[in-house]
């Protein structure tokens, strides 16, 4: 099986390394720029044409917004709009091009209803203060050194490894890999190096493939299985919120930069603000190592893992909760399981958005009309079936992979219910709660829209 997967490592640059990685960041910042306030000025130009009653015809020639055609441009201007253009690499200019136009790309998609999810904004001048500096490398010299602590990237030359490279070392000498790209980029305080590697993987099987778990995520547990186990939630940035405080109180206290008077920050200020991004790096950091533990051990255990499709750009506007759903990581955890299942050989079903998965009965499979947040022990009125709320979602899911014949393994989309939930009093046959029923069972679940587009996918 030949999928892409990317390999991160940390950097320790000496101060010419860094410096040199500032540049080749910064020149891609000024191709961006110059780029896009060309496209502006054509299309501002045409707008004033129009305004003016000229024919579409007589309009000035828009200029291309391809790669190819931004990079054209470039080279035929670069020589005034950047005499310094030989001291980088020609990658780091591309990276630029390459970023702006995938943006136009997506606003003209958004526009016209080819791109499906929320509008895309026009792209937006890159700023020297905010943007986070990073180059993108796709040809030319790019490899790991022999011994495993060095990688040599183009004019950056030979970059020292805060840790071994062996496992992509191994797979790069045993032919089963091949280097794409690599990224150089500044997060958290210092500086990383990402490949984009295409591996050949060998056909895995889950431990134990007839098994089929129900994953309800949520804030007092991150994650509870069908099985009855309970997966704590770490609430790492709750726990170092204090001292998250303390720093930014801190940071409040020092000479910043104010643009308006022309002042530039203090050493003390920029001391105080890479601190604070330290801070934040461990807290995402820490979120992100237990995630990929989480999802790992659930895609090499179980053949079927069923999810949900939560909504938690919507659950984020509950100005209550949304530090907390921040933190555990919805989203991230449902990605992560969605090309992990895949690697493992796994089954990931993907409930409907609107499948009553808290409301339903898991004993008897009656429907409550609605069941406030605030209920954490669910009652049925039915069979009188008392348990946690989050356990009898959790069962519920995992009694839906019973009504899906085997689809090979990647992700599959579940059928759900219409956003009203109905009551249903009777049920078509009766079933024992449990975690994982065998065969296929009639509940008496609201008969809605068929969910019939696989709603994650696989990287």
């Amino acid at each position: 099986m030949r999928t892409i997967q990317a390999y991160r490592f940390a950097l320790d640059l000496t101060p010419s390394q860094e410096r040199d990685a500032y540049a080749h960041a910064g020149a891609a910042r000024v191709a961006h720029n110059w780029a896009l306030a060309r496209v502006k000025a054509v299309m501002d130009q045409r707008n004033a044409e129009r305004a003016y009653g000229v024919p579409d015809e007589l309009l000035t020639p828009s200029p291309s917004w391809s790669l190819a055609g931004l990079r054209q441009a470039w080279n035929e201007a670069k020589a005034e709009a950047a005499p310094w253009w030989g001291e980088v690499s020609k990658e780091a200019f591309n990276t630029g091009l390459d970023a702006l136009a995938r943006g136009l790309k997506n606003w003209a998609d958004s526009r016209s209803g080819k791109r499906a999810g929320r509008p895309v904004g026009f792209p937006r001048f890159k700023s020297r203060r905010r943007t986070t500096p990073s180059v993108r490398f796709t040809t030319g010299a790019i490899r790991v050194e022999p011994d495993r602590m060095h990688v040599v990237l183009p004019r950056l030359g030979r970059l020292k490894l805060h840790e071994s490279a062996r496992k992509l070392a191994r797979r790069l000498e045993a032919g089963t890999a091949r280097i794409m790209s690599a990224t150089v980029r500044r997060d958290g305080g210092r500086w990383h190096v990402s490949f984009t590697v295409e591996v050949e993987r060998a056909e895995r099987t889950p431990a134990r493939p007839d098994a089929v778990v129900g994953v309800d995520v949520g804030i007092t547990n991150l994650a509870v299985l069908s099985t009855g186990e309970l997966v704590d939630n770490p609430r790492h940035l709750v726990a170092a919120q204090i001292r998250l405080r303390q720093m930014g109180r801190a940071l409040s206290r020092k000479t910043g930069p104010d643009r308006r008077i022309g002042r530039r920050p203090s050493k003390r200020w920029e001391r105080a603000v890479a601190r604070l991004g330290r801070a934040h790096a461990r807290v995402a950091n820490l979120r992100r190592d237990g995630l990929h533990k989480l999802t790992s051990e659930l895609a090499r255990e179980y053949g079927t893992i069923v999810v949900e499709d939560l909504n938690v750009a919507g659950m984020l506007r509950n100005r209550r909760l949304a530090r907390h759903i921040a933190d555990a990581g919805f989203a991230e955890l449902r990605h992560q399981l969605a090309y992990k299942s895949v690697w493992s050989g796994s089954r990931l079903i993907v409930a409907d958005r609107w499948y009553p998965s808290s409301k339903t009965c898991s004993g008897c499979g009656a429907v409550k009309a609605k069941l406030a947040l605030s209920e954490r022990t669910y009652t049925c009125t039915a069979c009188r079936l008392v348990l946690d709320r989050d356990l009898n979602a959790a069962r519920n899911l995992a009694a839906l992979a019973a009504e899906f014949e085997t689809a090979g393994s990647g992700p599959v989309a579940a059928r759900g219910a219409d956003q009203k939930t109905r009551v249903h009093g009777q049920v078509a046959t009766k079933r024992e709660p449990g975690p994982a029923p065998a065969g296929k069972t009639g509940t008496a679940l609201p008969e809605g829209r068929a969910a019939d587009r696989v709603l994650t996918k696989a990287h």
